[in-house]
C-alpha cells in the first residue's frame, strides 16, 4: 500500500471515493440494483478541494455506474481515471499536476486507459489543458457532468473530448448521487450552486457560474430518501447556501418567474 505523505505529491494525498463502508447506491442507481450486470470497465476517482467537489464526485460515480463502470480503489484496475480538482489556491493546482505526472506513467504502461481532469481547474484552463498536459483525454467542467458518457466516447475516438459550458439551470437535482466513503450517519444534500458575489479575491464565480437555486421538491425526495436508509444528519451545501431562493428554476434572482405559487413554495 502506498504511504501516505502531504509532502510527497507523488503520494496520494487526495481522497479517493470509496465504497467499502456504503449503504445500497439509491435512486437512478436502484434501477439496476437487482441486475445480475457485472461491470467490465473500471473508474478511478480522487476529489481535491471542498465539499461540493466531493459531492460532485459522487454524482460523476452515478452517471458513470449508469454507463456500465464500476468504481475501483486500485489505480491499476482502471480504465477511467479521474481527478475533481480545486483552483482556490495554486498549491491545490499544482498538486494535480504532479498526480497526473504519476497517472502519466500507468498511461506509458497501459495505452487503453483514459484521464478526465473534472471540477474548477478544468474550467479555470478549459482547452489549454489538453495542451499543457498531453496525457489528458478529457476536461470537464462543474455543469458538464452528464455530458460525461459523450465525452468517453469521443475520447475513445482519439477526438478531443471537452466540455466546460457553464449552464444556469443545471443543479443536478435529477440525480441520486451514490454515496461513498460515507459513515451511513451524516449526508451532505446540496441545494445551491455557482456564486453572484464576484469577490475581487475569488475564481468560484468564474469557475462555478451563476448562482441557481435547486428545486425544493427535489431537495426534499432525496432527504427523505436518506432517511429511509438509516441516515440521521443532513447537512445543506451550496457556496452560498443561505442565500436560498426557489423562483421556479434558472438565475437565482431571474425574479420574472416568481408567481405567487412559486413564491409560496419557496417560503
Amino acid at each position: 500500500m502506498t504511504k501516505i505523505t502531504i509532502k510527497d505529491p507523488y503520494a496520494f494525498n487526495g481522497d479517493a471515493l470509496t465504497k467499502e463502508s456504503s449503504l445500497p447506491n439509491t435512486g437512478l442507481l436502484s434501477k439496476k440494483k437487482n441486475n445480475k450486470f457485472k461491470a467490465k470497465k473500471h473508474f478511478y476517482i480522487e476529489s481535491y478541494g471542498c465539499q461540493m467537489n466531493f459531492s460532485d464526485s459522487e454524482i460523476v460515480a452515478s452517471i458513470l455506474n449508469q454507463e456500465g463502470y464500476e468504481l475501483t480503489e486500485k489505480l491499476e484496475y482502471a480504465n477511467l481515471i479521474l481527478v475533481n480538482t480545486c483552483s482556490i489556491r495554486e498549491k491545490a493546482e499544482k498538486t494535480v499536476r504532479k498526480r497526473l505526472e504519476l497517472f502519466n506513467g500507468l498511461k506509458r504502461k497501459n495505452k487503453n486507459l483514459k484521464i478526465g481532469v473534472l471540477g474548477c481547474m478544468a474550467e479555470r484552463l478549459k482547452h489549454k489543458f489538453l495542451d499543457e498536459e498531453k496525457m489528458v483525454d478529457i476536461v470537464v467542467g462543474p455543469d458538464a457532468y452528464k455530458d460525461l458518457p459523450n465525452l468517453l466516447r469521443e475520447a475513445e475516438a482519439e477526438r478531443e473530448a471537452v466540455n466546460v459550458i457553464l449552464s444556469k439551470e443545471e443543479t443536478y437535482g435529477d440525480i441520486a448521487p451514490v454515496r461513498l466513503a460515507t459513515n451511513g450517519v451524516s449526508a451532505f444534500v446540496t441545494i445551491t450552486r455557482g456564486c453572484d458575489n464576484m469577490c475581487t479575491f475569488c475564481v468560484v464565480p468564474f469557475t462555478r457560474g451563476r448562482e441557481r437555486s435547486r428545486d425544493p421538491k427535489s431537495v426534499m425526495e432525496e432527504i427523505a430518501q436518506l432517511a429511509q436508509n438509516g441516515y440521521k444528519e443532513v447537512t445543506l451545501l451550496g457556496q452560498n447556501v443561505d442565500s436560498y431562493l426557489w423562483y421556479g428554476g434558472g438565475l437565482k434572482k431571474d425574479f420574472s418567474k416568481a408567481t405567487p405559487s412559486s413564491t409560496e413554495n419557496s417560503g
